[in-house]
C-alpha cells in the first residue's frame, strides 16, 4: 500500500502523512510504552515482537497485557480485545463505499493498518466518497500517506520498547502519552450529544465495576454505552415517526 507509485507520487499522500505527523510524537511514545509493558507482562521476546507486529491496535494491546500477566482465561483475553475493538465495525461499515473497487487483499491490507486517528482525519478529509478514478485514487494515496506515518509510528517505537524494556525506567510515564492520544480521538469523534451521552455513560460504568477481576469492568461499560445509544436511537425514531411529529 505505501509503495505503490501511483499512490506515493500522489500529492494527496504527502498531504496524509503531513496530517499524521501532528500525532505521531504522541503515538510513538505510547508504542514505545506498550512495547515495555509487553515485556514486563513476561512474554518472551518472540511473543512480544509478533504482537507488536500483528496486533496494530494499542487500546486492545493495553487491554489484554495485564490479563495476560495475571494467568487471565484465554477467552477472557479474547472476548476484551474484541469488544474494545467493536468500534472498528462501525468504522469499517462507513469506509466500504471507498474501498469496495479494491481487490480483496488491498481491503484487507487497509483494514490492518486503518486506526481511529487515520479514519477520523480521512472521513474529515473526503466526507463522501469519489466516484471517478481520479478521485478514488486521490482518497487511496492520502489514506496510505496517514496510514503508513502511524503504522510507522507506532510499530517501529514498540519494537524499540520492547528491545530497550530493560534500560527505560518505569517512572517516566509514557502511558501518559497514550492517554493523550486516546483522549484526543475522543473528542474527534464525540460530535453529537448520542455520542457524549454514551461516553459519559461507559466511562461512569468503568468506574462503578472497577473492581471487577480480569478488567471485566471494560466490558460492562461498552456494554452499557452500546444499551443506552440504542435505547436513545429507538426513542427518537419512535418520536419522529409518531403523527404530526416533525423528523
Amino acid at each position: 500500500m505505501f509503495f505503490q507509485p501511483a499512490l506515493f507520487r500522489h500529492p494527496e499522500f504527502r498531504a496524509g502523512a503531513h496530517d499524521a505527523m501532528g500525532a505521531a510524537p504522541g503515538l510513538a511514545s505510547w508504542g514505545m510504552m506498550t512495547g515495555v509493558a509487553m515485556m514486563n507482562s513476561g512474554m518472551s521476546l518472540f511473543e512480544a515482537l509478533l504482537m507488536g507486529v500483528i496486533v496494530f491496535a494499542g487500546s486492545s494491546q493495553l487491554a489484554a497485557i495485564p490479563l495476560i500477566a495475571s494467568g487471565t482465561p484465554m477467552w477472557v483475553v479474547l472476548a476484551t480485545g474484541f469488544c474494545v475493538n467493536l468500534r472498528f465495525v462501525v468504522f469499517s461499515a462507513h469506509l466500504r463505499p471507498y474501498m469496495m473497487h479494491l481487490p480483496l487483499w488491498q481491503r484487507l491490507v487497509t483494514g490492518y493498518l486503518t486506526t481511529d486517528l487515520s479514519y477520523v482525519l480521512f472521513t474529515r478529509r473526503f466526507p463522501q466518497h469519489g466516484g471517478s478514478p481520479e478521485q478514488l485514487l486521490a482518497q487511496q494515496a492520502y489514506l496510505a500517506g496517514n496510514c503508513g506515518v502511524n503504522w510507522s509510528s507506532w510499530v517501529g517505537c514498540s519494537v524499540l520498547g520492547i528491545l530497550l524494556a530493560g534500560l527505560i525506567p518505569a517512572h517516566w510515564g509514557l502511558g501518559f502519552a497514550g492517554i493523550l492520544a486516546l483522549l484526543g480521538v475522543m473528542f474527534s469523534l464525540a460530535s453529537s450529544p448520542l455520542r457524549w451521552v454514551s461516553a459519559g455513560v461507559a466511562g461512569a460504568a468503568a468506574v462503578a465495576a472497577f473492581a471487577l477481576p480480569f478488567k471485566l469492568n471494560i466490558l460492562l461499560a461498552i456494554a452499557a454505552a452500546v444499551a443506552m445509544s440504542l435505547l436513545l436511537e429507538a426513542v427518537r425514531r419512535a418520536d419522529a415517526d409518531r403523527p404530526g411529529t416533525s423528523p
